[in-house]
């Protein structure tokens, strides 16, 4: 069995929690001087001390596995494709960086991004666009990064939420009373119905909250949870927005939003009696949508937040793609690594899901570093209703590491012990370590392409072998 060296993890969860070595150490029955050198890698960390950090701080044992770089290593692949591809670094030195020293990492990381900004802005100046005419990063992209680095899950507006639900007496299939009581009885709002284009308006000095008769019962009470968050954690929502960006700017506002949505999530599907819910029925989306009457998306959605520290849910990966490989959500309490440039791999199953819309396709996965996952996707399709009127569709993708996969229903009937049923993905072509890969779009970064105009082969960018 190898030898787990975590210092700069566990280091870095003792300053996240405020502590001192020695209080840490007395948590833990051990010495600060043994602490002290388990930090700086003096020492492995042993699995009684692994089981006691697991029960004392609620945190998932693969905190301190290697596989929790994964993630890091991935963003600093992509981050400084440049100075890979030119062999200024290797694959090698950016996983050490990670393991080792995952806070400077993070720096590196932050300021490779920001160098491709400015690269952008400036070839945008180049080529006659003006250098401010297109912002690089959408305020969107960012609110996806304020949930990322959270990996999901938002502990005090799941606390709150949930005794908020509690409060308002919320039950499956009492949803909607619940909720129009409170908004009525603490707010003084009233509910009225409306056609056109908007699923939903409130008017704040009339105090009436009105929605799309288009909406169906679940989007209706989504809706409303959504502004009784707004109406009672107003001012902590507005706390955790301002933590990331400055009041008053679209990315403020926008993480507002994201937060109401997540509280609302969290109000009509309460931790604990969700997670209970999800427990019993192995993690079946279908029989959970019936339960509580909302749609496939937001149930998923719902199953990557199940994180609460002692009472964690299955660790799941989310993603909503449409037909062109656009990635329109992407979620992960895993170290799942979705790529910021180019598309995801075409091997992925979500793809696979628009081929037979309604039908939940099951994959095995495996990424190039060998972590294997378990894969679910189906296609959802949308339409406001009207004869003739454009819908939108698109894949919904929920991925666990493959350790986790009995836990859920879709792994009955798979060998998951067996590497070779696993499909070999990556995380897009332009950072993909799979060089034979026959599906590639884009040449690899940091090698040579053998290039000879008498021969060809079947995959569309072969690399030049090193001569021994």
């Amino acid at each position: 069995m190898s030898k787990t060296y975590a210092g700069a993890r566990l280091r870095r969860l003792r300053e996240e929690r405020r502590m001192s070595q020695a209080e840490m150490a007395r948590v833990l029955a051990i010495s600060p001087s043994y602490l002290n050198q388990m930090e700086h890698d003096s020492r492995p960390l042993t699995v009684p001390v692994l089981l006691r950090l697991t029960e004392a701080f609620g945190i998932d044992p693969g905190f301190f596995s290697e596989r929790d770089t994964t993630r890091l290593v991935a963003d600093l692949r992509e981050a400084l494709a440049g100075e890979l591809a030119d062999s200024r670094v290797s694959a090698t030195d950016l996983t050490d960086l990670a393991t080792r020293m995952p806070g400077v990492a993070q720096v590196l990381l932050g300021l490779g991004r920001r160098n491709q900004r400015l690269a952008e802005r400036l070839a945008g100046a180049t080529e006659g666009r003006g250098a401010d005419q297109e912002e690089p990063r959408s305020p969107h992209e960012e609110i996806r990064d304020f949930f990322y680095r959270r990996r999901n899950y938002l502990h005090d507006t799941d606390l709150a939420a949930e005794r908020l639900s509690q409060e308002t007496g919320i039950r499956p299939g009492e949803v909607l009373p619940a909720l129009t009581a409170r908004l009525a009885d603490r707010h003084g709002v009233r509910l009225a119905t409306e056609t056109g284009d908007r699923l939903h308006h409130y008017d704040e000095p009339a105090r009436t909250l009105r929605l799309s008769t288009r909406m169906r019962p679940g989007q209706r009470a989504f809706r409303m949870a959504t502004q009784l968050a707004l109406l009672e954690y107003g001012d902590e929502i507005d706390r955790q927005a301002v933590e990331d960006f400055p009041s008053g700017s679209p990315a403020h506002a926008l993480a507002r939003i994201g937060i109401a949505n997540y509280f609302a999530a969290a109000l009509i599907l309460p931790y604990r009696a969700f997670h209970t819910a999800a427990e019993e029925v192995r993690y079946d989306i279908e029989r959970l949508s019936d339960r509580y009457g909302l749609g496939y998306e937001t149930v998923c959605h719902r199953l990557s937040t199940l994180q609460r520290p002692r009472l964690r849910g299955v660790p799941f990966s989310f993603v909503r793609v449409d037909r062109a490989g656009n990635m329109s959500k992407r979620q992960s309490a895993t170290g799942f690594h979705f790529s910021r440039a180019g598309g995801t791999c075409p091997l992925w199953n979500v793809y696979e899901a628009f081929a037979a819309p309604g039908r939940i396709h099951v994959q095995i996965a495996e990424m190039p570093d060998g972590q294997r996952y378990l894969w679910t996707a189906r296609a959802v399709t949308r339409h406001r209703g009207g004869w003739g009127e454009p819908g939108k569709t698109f894949a919904i993708g929920l991925g666990c590491e493959i350790r986790h996969a009995h836990r859920v229903v879709y792994s009955d009937g798979l060998d998951l012990d067996n590497a070779s049923a696993a499909t070999p993905i990556g995380m897009g072509c332009r950072v993909c370590e799979r060089l034979d890969c026959p599906q590639r779009a884009a040449p690899p970064l940091g090698h040579s392409l053998r290039i000879d105009q008498h021969s060809s082969t079947f995959v569309p960018y072969p690399v030049a072998r090193p001569v021994k």
